[in-house]
């Protein structure tokens, strides 16, 4: 064993996985590839239209292997190092070493990093296996003029996502590689090949003469790791428990926020797909689109650190309105309807039409993203100027003009669509979409009422007499009106209603969901939804019952550098993200008992057998940083950086007295619920 295998944030392996689609992955929120792969991806590059329309692959002049007789290697290593988001293989041999390391920079974009280094006795040759082919069935490749003596590439994609958005050009400058290298006087020599990608050729030029600068003065990589240490200062949870649990979080988290841009970028971005900016052509990995996955699954646990980077998925959600508006007008709807499957329009663009027409609880995803973010900062600003109050009325109008009226019941309907259970279509009330209805409504009329904007009527009909299906006899909710005991059920889909929603329920009817969806629901259907009933368990204090609903999350983590598969016996999408964001959020929501409220942010700890303590770096609320640590006995609060604008206590429902925190003083009381709120005076 080295020193590095009983270290969480290193996954090391002697060896690379078989199947290629487990490899590690690299990115940053622009650029994305698999170690070793053929193709990169640049976020928000699509060619193909409509339902045909998938990420554009470019390909990767960083396909570049060591290659060294097996005989003369002593040792040999592959590392993804989590803390600088840096894959790394080292060869030992008995007369020299050679290491590289592969990364796509976390400060610097467009750019993607190839280091080899050399150490040993001279003379060392190094022969390279460069697989680089210069072609894509996505662009018109072109190659022009060398720059700097590296090589450049252009091309256009060939077919718009719809006929109104233009047509996407990547330019690529990089630096060739040769087939050998050779350490001759020098003791210890680094090679450094960059590879810029842009989708401007200057700015493509002036993003690889910058890399050239840092690699002259020796800062290419530290920018690179203290890019990543500033991410990393808010968001680890460290978990006290099993090294398989430890890592797994970690690893969740690093593939999370690879997806996500830079801390302080102003550019735009183009939302998260269920596997990632790695992966998403033609044929893979539901082809990049961004479904409800991004805002239900992946997008709490960003937002619970880092809500400036959540909210890039909100400016995502407001720059694709106009498409959303079209769908609804399509439809013959009033407002916004947000596609199911979304690329660069917010056009539907699912290839099959049952999925776009009918899972319209979509647009109440998106709206749990703007309520959650409200409660958790209070940034009035991102409604009254920034475009997030048009996105909150459009899909209120949406409900208002979607649902029916039934003079029977005396309450409205929403007929004719498919819940998250996808075994089901053209259902009526399904009890997820008419609850996120409801939960719609109530925010768009109370934000208004902040922003002193006028509250339709209707909003509050709708929302007070909308119906909730509920069975009084056995005191359960079912899943849709209709619905039959024992019929197979997809995915997580009426446990939903208990978190995220924390739609209004007693103990007793929490259970009986649970239990009654939780034998009916498909053991090999995708990742994420034993985690909402580990979730629920833990709600209940069924400490056994949720342990075992999260170790069932563990059959689709593949190792050695922890891909997620979106089903355990690893089919459907690869490095599922979606899984991550539901295991993530067993732990972070689940474990902690985090809530967002309009009020608070609640807690309520919560530990399982293997697991005695949560140390939680840097949740922000309301602008403060707050750090955490529970463990059995006793909850330790600190906050580590104030807002000046916002002051906090910590309350509880016993009658223990309220306590104040101040900025750099540490807080411990006997573990029990309580809640971070505002002071009053």
């Amino acid at each position: 064993m080295t020193n590095m295998e009983g270290n969480p944030w290193i996954f090391v392996a002697k060896s690379l996985p078989s199947d290629t689609r487990f490899m590690a992955t690299m990115a940053n929120g622009y650029l994305g590839t698999r170690v070793f792969g053929e193709v990169l991806h640049v976020n928000g590059v699509y060619n193909g239209s409509v339902g045909d329309c998938h990420r554009a692959t470019v390909p990767s002049p960083l396909n570049v292997r060591l290659c060294v007789n097996m005989e003369d290697i002593v040792d040999e290593k592959f590392c993804l190092d989590i803390k600088t988001g840096t894959f790394s293989h080292t060869i030992q041999c008995s007369t020299f070493t050679a290491t590289q390391q592969l990364f796509a920079h976390r400060s610097h974009r467009h750019l993607l990093v190839n280091m080899i280094t050399l150490r040993g006795s001279s003379p060392v040759s190094v022969n390279l296996e460069v697989d680089f082919k210069k072609e894509s069935q996505d662009l018109d490749l072109q190659t022009g003029p060398d720059y700097c003596n590296a090589k450049y590439m252009y091309g256009s994609t060939l077919t718009p996502e719809v006929p109104s958005c233009p047509l996407k050009t990547v330019h690529m400058i990089y630096t060739p590689v040769p087939q050998c290298l050779v350490l001759s006087a020098e003791q210890e020599k680094t090679w450094t090949f960059l590879t810029a990608v842009s989708e401007d050729e200057k700015d493509a030029k002036e993003r690889f003469a910058e890399g050239h600068s840092l690699v002259d003065e020796g800062q290419l990589f530290s920018t690179h790791t203290k890019a990543w240490a500033q991410l990393w200062e808010r968001g680890p949870i460290e978990v006290d428990g099993p090294m398989a649990l430890q890592q797994a979080v970690i690893g969740c988290l690093y593939y999370l926020l690879s997806s996500l841009p830079m801390l302080g970028s102003d550019k735009d971005f183009n939302g998260i797909s269920p596997g990632g900016l790695s992966n998403g052509q033609h044929n893979e990995d539901y082809w990049g689109h961004v479904f409800w996955d991004q805002d239900t699954w992946i997008y709490p646990n960003i937002l619970l650190f880092h809500p400036e980077l959540a909210r890039h998925i909100l400016r995502y959600r407001i720059r694709t309105l106009e498409g959303a508006l079209h769908n609804a007008e399509q439809q013959g709807y009033k407002g916004a309807k947000f596609p199911w499957e979304s690329a660069l329009t917010g056009c539907e663009v699912c290839p099959e039409e049952i999925y776009g027409d009918q899972e319209i609880h979509i647009n109440g995803d998106v709206l749990m993203t703007f309520k959650q973010y409200y409660y958790m900062t209070k940034d009035l600003d991102l409604f009254a100027s920034s475009g997030g109050w048009e996105v909150v009325k459009a899909i209120a109008d949406y409900w208002c003009s979607r649902v029916m009226w039934s003079t029977e019941e005396q309450c409205y309907h929403i007929e004719g669509v498919m819940p998250p259970d996808e075994y089901h279509s053209d259902v009526n009330n399904s009890v997820y979409t008419n609850a996120l209805a409801q939960i719609s409504l109530t925010f768009s009329m109370a934000l208004a009422k902040d922003l002193q904007q006028p509250i339709p009527d209707i909003w509050n009909d709708v929302a007070s007499k909308i119906k909730i299906p509920f069975d009084p006899k056995i005191n359960y909710h079912p899943e849709y009106d209709g619905y039959t005991l024992g019929d197979n059920v997809k995915q997580a889909d009426v446990v939903l209603l208990g978190y995220p929603l924390m739609f209004p329920m007693s103990p007793e009817h929490r259970k009986n969901d649970l239990q009654i969806y939780e034998k009916v629901t498909d053991p090999d259907g995708p990742a994420m939804t034993s985690s909402m009933f580990s979730i629920g368990y833990m709600e209940l204090k069924e400490t056994k019952l949720a342990q075992q609903e999260l170790k069932k999350c563990f059959a689709n983590i593949t190792d050695p550098f922890k891909i997620w598969t979106e089903n355990a016996d690893g089919s459907g999408a690869v490095n599922f993200l979606t899984g991550m964001g539901g295991f993530l959020q067993a732990v972070m929501f689940g474990y902690t008992g985090f809530r967002i409220l309009e009020k608070y942010l609640k807690f309520d700890p919560i530990f399982t057998d293997d697991v005695t303590a949560l140390h939680v770096t840097g949740v922000c609320y309301l602008g403060n940083n707050i750090n955490f640590t529970f463990t059995k006995d006793v909850t330790q609060v600190k906050v580590t950086s104030d807002s000046q604008q916002y002051a906090l206590v910590l309350a509880f429902d016993d009658l223990t007295p309220c306590i104040p925190l101040y900025m750099g003083k540490q807080v411990s009381f006997p573990t029990k619920a309580g809640r971070v709120q505002l002071r009053t005076y």
